[in-house]
């Protein structure tokens, strides 16, 4: 992928977008975002062209976008992905949020990311569970992908912090 590119443009610092193909402003999330989804692309390789930034969905009568959505080579949704500033707390608001997006993509994956901190976690009927890391993108769009081992399901007292970090 090329560097990173910033500018400052009427007195506000921006970004450019490479799956947007624009200037957006440069924002604590929009920060996080760029840098986790380089990440995907380089270290986990997933594929730059299977990535919609701000996806929009609608979800019952309002409309939604999500982050970021990951797709199959059919283009169905394999993953959603939502991003926080750095200081913003991964809490299970944030979690609660990839779930209302999730009704109507019905993904197997979830990513949730400050920067400091990113977490995986794999999306069953049954609820989710956390994952030790990320999957790469060759494992999760084969079919062996739900044999993943994930950590034991989420119980309505754990907390997101004590889910395993994956750090970018």
């Amino acid at each position: 992928m090329e560097p990173l590119r910033t500018r400052v443009y009427n007195n506000k610092e921006q970004v450019f977008c490479p799956w947007r193909r624009r200037w957006v402003r440069l924002t604590p999330e929009e920060w996080v975002r760029q840098q986790v989804l380089r990440q995907l692309v380089e270290d986990y390789s997933f594929p730059f062209s299977r990535i919609a930034v701000e996806h929009a969905i609608r979800v019952g009568e309002a409309a939604r976008r999500c982050d970021a959505v990951v797709f199959d080579s059919t283009l169905t949704p394999l993953c959603i992905i939502e991003f926080k500033a750095e200081s913003v707390p991964l809490t299970q608001r944030v979690f609660d949020q990839v779930a209302v997006y999730n009704r109507r993509l019905r993904v197997p994956l979830g990513i949730v990311s400050n920067g400091p901190h990113t977490i995986a976690y794999r999306i069953t009927s049954a609820g989710y569970s956390f994952l030790p890391a990320i999957p790469s993108y060759p494992d999760l769009s084969s079919p062996s992908y739900p044999d993943l081992s994930p950590q034991p399901t989420r119980d309505a007292g754990d907390s997101p912090a004590d889910s395993p970090v994956i750090r970018p």
